[in-house]
């Protein structure tokens, strides 16, 4: 939504025309939180299947090929600084995605949804680290009741949160998260790039990043390495198909889309509900059990998601909370 329009709505006042204005962007990037949410259990059950490199560079190779028609905008007078911004968050992107698949294998579910939802409280801070300008205040509140009910949704008591070498992993996934959003926002609003474009540079960088590094291993073991031919299961491509054009093609080009228009801070916090989705899921799809804990946790999360997306009255303060 362009920053006239959201200028030109009275705090406090939620009617029809409001909500078709705002509602659009914020739904696009719930259901974005709901798709990676059912994301963890289809990517375990893929790289058990097929080895985490070469799962990255498959998912993100298939990606690049669906989005081969949407590069066509790069074919201009600007293409070096196309190329060169897509590289650098496709580089950012397979970093968080090599840390994330690494570290969900090191560590409980529980940990993973808990340490990676601290990119909710992280960006803020990266925020004005990298664009040199502070938040409003209540961002930094709203980011810290979604950490807490992070933290409680991934535990059925404080006591059950443990560290260890995958937790790690996780904790950098997160900041690179949030350094992602920042990132995109800072390089991307410098340049008429369409989002899916930025989609499809960046899936094109990581399948090759992927792809190299999975070469550089094999290396490592000399003959004891070799490619492997993906699975012809049913279920293994179904689920491939699930992350490529909803956890990659939809997904990316929503954030990106977002993330170029809008304040850091708010993409994170409404991306912070995948959690609750991701724990909706485990429920009622795989029927794994969330306690007490859990769902308070939950109701943190979506209530602090809720209160940033509510028109405030420090919002013209604010330096960029546009949509």
């Amino acid at each position: 939504m362009d920053s006239k329009q959201v200028q030109g709505i009275a705090p406090g006042v939620w009617g029809a025309k409001k909500w078709a204005g705002i509602g659009a962007a914020e739904i696009m990037l719930l259901l974005v939180a709901a798709v990676w949410g059912g994301s963890y259990a289809v990517a375990k059950q893929a790289t058990q299947q097929l080895p985490v490199l070469e799962f990255i560079a498959l998912r993100f190779g298939l990606t690049f090929i669906v989005l081969l028609p949407a590069l066509r905008p790069l074919f201009n007078a600007q293409w070096r600084q196309g190329l060169a911004v897509g590289g650098l968050l496709g580089a950012n992107l397979l970093a968080i995605f090599l840390c994330e698949t690494f570290g969900v294998s090191l560590t409980t579910a529980s940990n993973a949804a808990f340490l990676i939802s601290l990119c909710v409280a992280l960006t803020p801070f990266v925020e004005w680290w990298l664009l040199g300008q502070r938040p409003a205040q209540r961002m930094f509140w709203a980011a810290g009741l979604s950490a807490v009910g992070a933290a409680l949704l991934s535990a059925t008591s404080p006591a059950d949160i443990s560290v260890g070498w995958g937790d790690g992993l996780m904790v950098v996934a997160a900041f690179l998260r949030a350094v992602m959003v920042c990132m995109t926002r800072r390089l991307a609003g410098r340049h008429s790039m369409p989002a899916l474009t930025l989609t499809a540079v960046q899936s094109g960088v990581m399948a090759l990043g992927a792809m190299a590094l999975g070469a550089m291993a094999i290396s490592l073991v000399a003959s004891k390495g070799a490619w492997h031919m993906p699975p012809a299961t049913a279920s293994f491509w179904w689920g491939m198909a699930y992350l490529v054009l909803l956890c990659t093609v939809f997904a990316f080009f929503a954030q990106n889309h977002a993330a170029s228009r809008s304040s850091p801070s708010r993409v994170s916090l409404l991306m912070g509900s995948e959690p609750v989705f991701g724990a909706l899921i485990a429920v009622y799809r795989f029927g794994e059990k969330v306690g007490a804990w859990g769902w308070a946790g939950g109701l943190l999360i979506v209530l602090a998601a809720w209160w940033v997306t509510m028109p405030q009255s420090d919002a013209p303060r604010a330096h960029s909370v546009n949509l």
